[in-house]
């Protein structure tokens, strides 16, 4: 696969975990008190630690992954690798409270138990997860209001987005998260399920691998051909994607001159992470596929 969810989006993946502050303090005597024991998270999930810079606890954040770009004051983290070559070495020296990794570090996770190092797993799922992992997250590490006032705007939006696109047309869509530079070879794209099918529905269109249900899919030229789509979205980082590379890349899809989208001029390379983390920027990118979908 060329992107992730996380990676490249190399599976475009992601998600959330943290800990408690610590014991409250209790008083020992009537002039010295014990202070808690401050947090101090690590997240190996792009998603995650935009979440916990958004619920106010980024001064506990000591460690990020290496595909951390936002916030700003994430990139003054150390980097302890990602989902595909975590430094657990470099992990334990930051002496976490805790540690957000996904659910699929299964050899990571092991470790880290073993070292009596507390971990919360997070699993990629569909858009709802967005939020009930921003109320999960927020809980466990003691910033429970913060998280539900977050949780509650971003429903709210994203409420209010489906209602302003409900009477309008739905064109026919493919998201596609990666491919072969320069060709339209090894397409993968955003199956029936998930958050960025999610995003696409949200925004009003009409997902051509709605019946397929997985998370991604390997897509070929003749399934695009057979299924017709009017608009062609592809979603990469933000990172590493000037002008000229989204120019070359969107001049490939002339390949397939009888695609409606390429022979409307409805095909659209983004680079934009708010279409491939599924954090507290993702009414956003809803937004940003309402601009494509309905222009």
């Amino acid at each position: 696969m060329t992107f992730r969810f996380s990676i490249r989006l190399s599976v475009v993946v992601i998600a959330v975990a943290l800990m408690a502050a610590g014991p409250a303090a209790r008083p020992q005597t009537a002039s010295a008190q014990t202070q808690p024991t401050r947090a101090r998270l690590i997240s190996l999930v792009p998603a995650v630690t935009e979440i916990l810079f958004a619920v106010g606890a980024g001064n506990d954040v000591v460690g990020v992954s290496s595909y951390d770009r936002y916030p700003p004051e994430a990139l003054t983290k150390t980097k302890v690798g990602a989902l595909v070559d975590p430094d657990f070495e470099r992990i334990l020296s930051l002496r976490p409270s805790l540690v957000v990794v996904y659910g699929t570090q299964t050899d990571l996770i092991a470790r880290l138990e073993r070292a009596r190092v507390q971990v919360y797993k997070y699993e990629l799922a569909g858009l709802p997860n967005v939020t009930a992992t921003i109320r999960a997250l927020s809980d466990r590490i003691g910033r429970a209001d913060a998280g539900r006032v977050l949780a509650a705007r971003i429903e709210g939006e994203l409420a209010a987005i489906r209602k302003s696109v409900a009477g309008r047309p739905k064109p026919k869509a493919v998201l596609i998260f990666g491919r072969e530079a320069g060709t339209l070879r090894g397409i993968y794209a955003s199956g029936g399920i998930g958050f960025m099918h999610d995003m696409l529905e949200a925004a009003g269109g009409e997902d051509i691998f709605a019946d397929v249900k997985r998370q991604s899919l390997q897509a070929t030229t003749e399934m695009l051909l057979a299924r017709g789509p009017e608009v062609i979205i592809e979603a990469y980082p933000s990172e590493g994607w000037p002008a000229d590379r989204i120019a070359r890349e969107r001049d490939v899809w002339r390949g397939l001159p009888s695609l409606p989208a390429v022979k409307n001029g409805r095909v659209h390379v983004l680079s934009d992470d708010r279409l491939s983390v599924p954090g507290p920027r993702i009414v956003d990118g809803v937004k940003l596929l309402v601009s494509v979908l309905h222009k």
